[in-house]
């Protein structure tokens, strides 16, 4: 199974995500357009609950939301499927916000910025990469290893629902959107992972790929 790193930011770095209603809109278009079937960009939330056999596109293993940007862990169940899911994603959430917020024009600055996964070190450290980013907003200096309060840092990390860390560490959050079985297994368990994001976020020495993968 081969892993891609997906991400994308609002253009000129604009926020993308508002207001929670907008989260909730991107997770939900997550897992509907992640269907080999057309879904219109003007599908209505319960189609979430759709009853027939969906045919998924990609595995999405982890993810993070940030208020101008995303970031995606998938990997290809069809080919090109990632293609086309991200097409359909960007598109219909595009749409969605043009309409919502009364503009025209492109929202995002690209297609999407793919990262292949080929290293096994860079595999260790990505789940952790997009799990730490909501730490930008309050704890930026855990990109260079130097939050004093690591405890303090894992209590937000616990409160950001925006992110699979939540699925990660025994809550519930979107466990009808990912699948934590092939990375759960590297990860381990909620008190290995906590142990090792102290030792990521406050060791400048250990940071190494966690901190600057993008």
């Amino acid at each position: 199974m081969e892993f891609f790193h997906l991400l994308n930011r609002g253009v000129d770095k604009r926020k993308v995500f508002l207001n929670e209603a907008d989260y909730v809109r991107f997770m939900h278009d997550c897992y509907v357009f992640n269907d080999k079937e057309n879904v219109g960009p003007n599908h209505r939330f319960k189609e979430f609950e759709s009853t027939y056999k969906r045919k998924p596109l990609v595995i999405l293993h982890a993810f993070c939301l940030m208020p101008n940007h995303y970031h995606l862990l998938v990997s290809e169940v069809q080919e090109g499927g990632m293609s086309l899911f991200m097409r359909k994603l960007n598109m219909g959430y595009a749409k969605y916000f043009n309409e919502k917020y009364n503009r025209s024009g492109v929202l995002w600055q690209s297609t999407f910025k793919k990262i292949h996964i080929k290293r096994d070190a860079h595999f260790m450290y990505i789940p952790y990469y997009i799990h730490l980013n909501p730490l930008d907003m309050n704890f930026p200096l855990w990109r260079t290893g130097k939050v004093k309060n690591a405890k303090q840092a894992l209590a937000y990390l616990h409160t950001y629902r925006w992110s699979s860390f939540m699925d990660y560490n025994g809550m519930k959050n979107m466990p009808s959107l990912i699948t934590t079985k092939y990375v759960g297994d590297m990860l381990g368990s909620a008190k290995k992972q906590e142990n090792e994001i102290k030792q990521i976020i406050s060791s400048p020495d250990l940071v190494g790929d966690a901190g600057s993968i993008e």
